[in-house]
């Protein structure tokens, strides 16, 4: 299994978040999790990056049970084994779209100049690689994004609401480039989504209200 979570629980100021019994994700799955707005979609992200440690729990990601990680460890393990497509892009905009992949990979010790200009191309972006992100469409700055989470070879791809800022064209058009970069690189992808028209084109949708007995 790529990703497993046993028993896990989150809650924020008493109020039960996420509540999981059972999930296991297979390796290079393409996977939707679902639910209402506010049901803790982005919160289950955050669990499975290790952004947020569970109140309760195992969570275990490509064989690495991050549960037993403290939080730098945590942060290193992200770094070298997680790529993360943001609902606001995090782009920083000062920087060019070509500055902005390889300080993704910075953080892995990896910077990489011909890889970064190859995944700016695999997108879509190779012209585009000296401009900086305000001055590039909305849709434009999500490839950039993808580009970015794909720097260091991850070996899980996070995608939170990657559509929830583009109009129906363009979300389409990312959540193939997502579901085709991810399968070429024989990457897990893990989407979570409300969206009706982004579910219809996986397979696998669980809903986090079905994970739990609660």
């Amino acid at each position: 299994m790529s990703i497993v979570l046993e028993g896990v629980r989150k809650s924020f100021r008493g109020t039960p978040v996420i509540s999981i019994d059972k999930l296991d994700i297979p390796k290079s799955a393409q996977w939707i999790i679902t639910g209402a707005s506010g049901s803790g979609k982005t919160t289950f992200l955050n669990l499975v990056s290790g952004i947020l440690a569970p109140d309760a729990g195992s969570i275990t990601v490509s064989g690495t049970e991050i549960t037993r990680l403290g939080e730098a460890d945590r942060d290193r393990f992200r770094a070298r084994s997680i790529g993360i497509v943001f609902q606001t892009f995090n782009l920083l905009q000062g920087f060019t779209a070509l500055e902005n992949v390889l300080l993704g990979m910075l953080f892995a010790d990896k910077v990489d100049p011909d890889r970064a200009d190859a995944l700016l191309d695999r997108v879509g972006l190779k012209d585009k690689r000296g401009q900086n992100p305000d001055t590039l469409s909305v849709g434009q700055q999500q490839r950039v994004a993808i580009a970015r989470a794909l720097a260091n070879k991850p070996e899980i791809l996070l995608a939170d609401e990657p559509t929830g800022n583009l109009d129906p064209k363009t979300g389409e058009s990312i959540i193939g480039l997502l579901k085709e970069v991810c399968r070429e690189n024989g990457t897990t992808l893990l989407c979570v989504t409300h969206q009706p028209q982004v579910m219809q084109s996986f397979k696998d949708v669980t809903d986090l209200s079905c994970l739990s007995g609660r």
